[in-house]
C-alpha cells in the first residue's frame, strides 16, 4: 500500500523506478477505483470517515505509540474493487436463482434518527426524519456537508452508532451503507466462512449445476442457520479485537499519569464523558464525579451535559484539557480529569 501511495500520490521517483512496468497499471486502477467510487457516491453510500488505531509494538510487544491507521488511494483501490465484485457476484448468482448468503444491512430505527435530529439541526444539519423513510443519500449529504470542519468527526461517529450493524442471511433486504440492492461477501473465503459458501455456489452456478427444489429447500435452511452463527461469530471477533486495542491503550497509558492532553469530547454518559485525545488516538472517562464546581446532569436529548448552578455546558465536539489520573491495564480503563473544572 506504502509503494503503490509513494507512486500515484507522491510521485517517488524511487519507487517510480522501481516499479516502471507497473506505474500504467497503478494509474489505471486509481482511474477505476475512482470511477466505481463516484457511482456509488451518486446512489448514496455512506463514507464514514472514521480512522482505526494502528499500535506500534516494540521488540518485547508492548505498545511504543498509537496512531491513526493511514488509509491512502491504494486501500481505496482495493476496496472499490472488491466492493464491485461482490456485487458482481451477487447479482449474477441472484439472476440466476442460486440461493446463497447476502450481505445485508438495515436502515436505522426511525427513534434513534428522531432522537439525533435535535443535535444535528443544533449543529446546523437538517434530518429529515418526518419522511417515512429516510435514504442512504440524504444520509450522505449529511456526511459531506460536515467534511472537514471542526464537527466532521462528531457527525460521523453520532450518525454511525445510529446505523444498524449488518449481518449474513439467506433473504436479500439489500444493503442501506452501501447503498446496494445486492450485495454478498465474496472476495475472502480463506478468513470468513460466508465468502467460502458464495465461492462454492458461484462454481456451481458456472458449472451449470442449478439446485433442485429440494436442495434449494435444504440450502435456504442451512444458510439461515450458517448466516446466524456467522454473524454471532464476526461479533465475537470485533469484541475481541476492540478489547485487544483497548488493552494496548492502556498499557501505552501506563507511564503517563499526571500528564496533561488536549482532546475532544467523543461521547456522553450519565456518568460523565469521554474524551479522544489529541496527541494519540486514545480515548479516555472524564467522571461526572470528579468535577467539583458544580452539580452536573446528562440531559440525554439534548445531548448535553449542564451543571445545575452554573450552567456550564459539556457537548460532543467540545474541545477540552485533560490529566491522566487513573490507568487499570487489566480492565482497559483510562480515567482523565479535566484541567482547572475545580
Amino acid at each position: 500500500y506504502t509503494d503503490v501511495r509513494r507512486v500515484l500520490v507522491d510521485g517517488n521517483p524511487e519507487s517510480l523506478a522501481r516499479y516502471r512496468h507497473l506505474v500504467d497499471h497503478f494509474k489505471l486502477m486509481e482511474e477505476l477505483a475512482l470511477s466505481i467510487y463516484e457511482t456509488r457516491r451518486a446512489r448514496g453510500n455512506l463514507d464514514f470517515d472514521l480512522p482505526e488505531a494502528e499500535i506500534v509494538l516494540d521488540l518485547h510487544g508492548m505498545p511504543e505509540n498509537i496512531v491513526r491507521a493511514e488509509r491512502n488511494i491504494a486501500h481505496r483501490i482495493i476496496e472499490e474493487f472488491m466492493i464491485a465484485a461482490n456485487e458482481a457476484v451477487a447479482r449474477y448468482l441472484t439472476e440466476r436463482q442460486i440461493p446463497l448468503i447476502y450481505r445485508v444491512h438495515e436502515g436505522p430505527d426511525r427513534e434513534a434518527l428522531e432522537s439525533l435530529a435535535p443535535f444535528l439541526l443544533s449543529l446546523g444539519y437538517r434530518l429529515p426524519v418526518k419522511k417515512e423513510r429516510v435514504t442512504p443519500l440524504e444520509i450522505q449529504k449529511i456526511l459531506e456537508a460536515a467534511r472537514g470542519k471542526p464537527e466532521e468527526r462528531v457527525i460521523n461517529r453520532v450518525l454511525l452508532r445510529a446505523m444498524k450493524q449488518a449481518h449474513y442471511q439467506p433473504e436479500n433486504i439489500g444493503h442501506f451503507g452501501l447503498a446496494s440492492t445486492c450485495y454478498t461477501h465474496f472476495t475472502s473465503p480463506s478468513r470468513r466462512y460466508p465468502d467460502l459458501i458464495v465461492h462454492r455456489m458461484l462454481e456451481k452456478a458456472m458449472a451449470g449445476n442449478k439446485p433442485t427444489p429440494k436442495e434449494r429447500e435444504e440450502l435456504s435452511a442451512y444458510f439461515a442457520e450458517a448466516g446466524r452463527q456467522t454473524s454471532e461469530r464476526e461479533r465475537t471477533a470485533m469484541d475481541a479485537e476492540r478489547e485487544m486495542v483497548d488493552l494496548k491503550k492502556a498499557q501505552f497509558m501506563m507511564d503517563k499519569i499526571g500528564e496533561e492532553f488536549t482532546g475532544f469530547i467523543t461521547s456522553l454518559a450519565n456518568f460523565g464523558f469521554f474524551v479522544e485525545l489529541d496527541a494519540y488516538f486514545i480515548e479516555g472517562l472524564v467522571k461526572l464525579s470528579s468535577l467539583t464546581d458544580d452539580d452536573y446532569y446528562y440531559y440525554e436529548k439534548e445531548y448535553v451535559i449542564k451543571g445545575n448552578r452554573h450552567g456550564r455546558k459539556f457537548r460532543l465536539g467540545d474541545n477540552v484539557h485533560v490529566k491522566a489520573t487513573r490507568i487499570n491495564s487489566f480492565r482497559s480503563e483510562i480515567d482523565f480529569e479535566l484541567v482547572g473544572a475545580r
